[in-house]
């Protein structure tokens, strides 16, 4: 795509340098479009013609599964958010006393707090230390290191939240199907950055939100089940929806879909679906490969620019061999609180994460909008 093509776009204004993907990351032309024109066919026409709003759904079910690598939209139930996917699989499983669950100790409260609340049930949790980058032993053997034979589960973040560092799902999967374990990943900072696999990394679950990378709405997300686990779900909410029947009203027995749409009891976000859809169909047309490789460009270039000034640090581990959208970096002198609300005032749309500023731009981002924001990081 051209570079007139990515401006048109994403025709950000001049007065925002928007580098704040990793939290909610703006539409593309095309999604807001998509939006603007469903908006007008509810104004004048309401429902009449439900059935095409159907075929956008499933639309956005087969991008979602391509996006992964699964092979069947069988797999893919669409969700409100994140939280909610790891809600059904945590209140899902038939938990045992003793049993444990095994997360890393740099996770985003969504993927900590909803393990947590097991704990009534006799469920452990155990934090596998990431390490700062400067340990002998690498995070994926930390988190290896922690698969005793009480862990049932081991739930990760494809990209830690707060430095952008990105785990091995592979050297992960690998390991827990060696010992019969559970594999979920919240792959939020991944999945719109960079390409990801779930047949490799042989992933049971995987929750992303769409509203991140995938440049998508708030309000919906990808929720991945893989078939060895799909009966080992109970459900928690039901609804017409989540039947295999469905549409058949009349019908007083029902039975629970046989594919993922058993974990959706009710009607769908339609215009989140809109929204996503098309977005997603910029990212598959640029493609992945080709979306990060533009993306890890941006990343150098802004992690230049950042090393060049003797007045910050960057937090962000730099020598492992992948690289996520995400750069963390703290000033030596300036609180990173202060810091990040003299940035805002100035335009620029960041976050103040892992003890730091986090820069996430993405792979349409030009260079001068990382170029200004990083000469409008003050000196003191």
């Amino acid at each position: 795509m051209s570079e007139l093509s990515l401006q048109q776009e994403f025709p950000q204004d001049s007065d925002v340098y928007y580098l704040n993907h990793a939290a909610v990351s703006p539409w593309p032309q095309r999604a807001a479009t998509a939006v603007a024109k469903f908006a007008r066919e509810n104004l004048h026409r309401g429902a009449a013609d439900y059935p095409a709003w159907l075929k956008t759904e499933q639309s956005l079910r087969s991008k979602l599964a391509q996006m992964i690598g699964a092979e069947s939209v069988a797999n893919i139930a669409l969700q409100k958010n994140t939280s909610e996917g790891l809600s059904a699989i945590a209140y899902g499983l038939n938990w045992q006393a003793g049993d444990a669950i095994v997360i890393t100790d740099q996770e985003f409260p969504s993927n900590r707090i909803v393990w947590e609340s097991l704990a009534s049930k006799g469920v452990s949790l155990i934090e596998a230390p990431l390490g700062n980058g400067q340990d002998t032993d690498t995070p994926e053997q930390n988190i290896i290191a922690a698969l005793d034979s009480s862990v049932r589960l081991l739930s990760v973040s494809s990209v830690q939240y707060g430095n952008g560092l990105v785990l091995d799902l592979e050297q992960l999967g690998n390991a827990c199907r060696e010992q019969g374990i559970l594999f979920c990943v919240d792959a939020i900072q991944s999945i719109g950055a960079l390409p990801f696999d779930v047949t490799a990394c042989q992933a049971d679950f995987v929750v992303a939100d769409g509203h991140k990378w995938m440049l998508g709405p708030e309000g919906l997300a990808l929720f991945y089940v893989s078939d060895r686990a799909m009966d080992l779900l109970s459900l928690n909410q039901y609804g017409w929806h989540m039947v295999e029947d469905r549409g058949n009203y009349n019908r007083k027995t029902w039975e629970i879909a046989t594919d993922a749409k058993r974990f959706e009891c009710g009607s769908p976000n339609m215009l989140g679906a809109y929204a996503l859809n098309a977005s997603l169909e910029l990212l598959l047309e640029i493609g992945m490969h080709q979306v990060q490789s533009a993306l890890m460009d941006n990343i150098q270039y802004l992690q230049q620019a950042l090393l060049a000034r003797s007045d910050l640090e960057l937090l962000t581990d730099i020598h492992r061999p992948q690289r996520s959208g995400i750069l963390t970096f703290r000033h030596r002198e300036i609180a990173p609180e202060l810091l990040f609300e003299r940035l805002k005032q100035q335009g620029v749309v960041c976050a103040c994460r892992g003890g730091g500023i986090r820069f996430s731009p993405h792979f349409y981002t030009p260079y001068p909008v990382l170029r200004k924001a990083v000469d409008l990081i003050p000196s003191a």
